[in-house]
């Protein structure tokens, strides 16, 4: 059962770096992206992309980080 598991965590991680391997060499292609008036440098999209990806990540856990601080300390106010 253990091998089993082990194989088919094999397979799905093959997969997905199949997944994104394609999605890269797909999205070749430059574009500079224009924020509030400042043009980034020409990435192509596949980068950008998994930058976003990645920030999303990292942001993500920090925000509910805050939330769950808040309202830990708000419940402790009321009691």
């Amino acid at each position: 059962m253990r091998n089993l598991k082990r194989v088919l965590l094999g397979v799905f991680v093959l997969l997905l770096v199949l997944a994104v391997l394609a999605f890269v060499l797909e999205n070749q292609q430059s574009v500079s992206l224009l924020f509030l008036g400042w043009a980034g440098p020409q990435l192509p999209v596949s980068l950008i992309t998994v930058l976003a990806l990645l920030i999303g990540m990292l942001v993500g856990p920090i925000l509910g980080w805050f939330v769950k601080r808040a309202s830990r300390i708000s419940r402790k106010r009321l009691v």
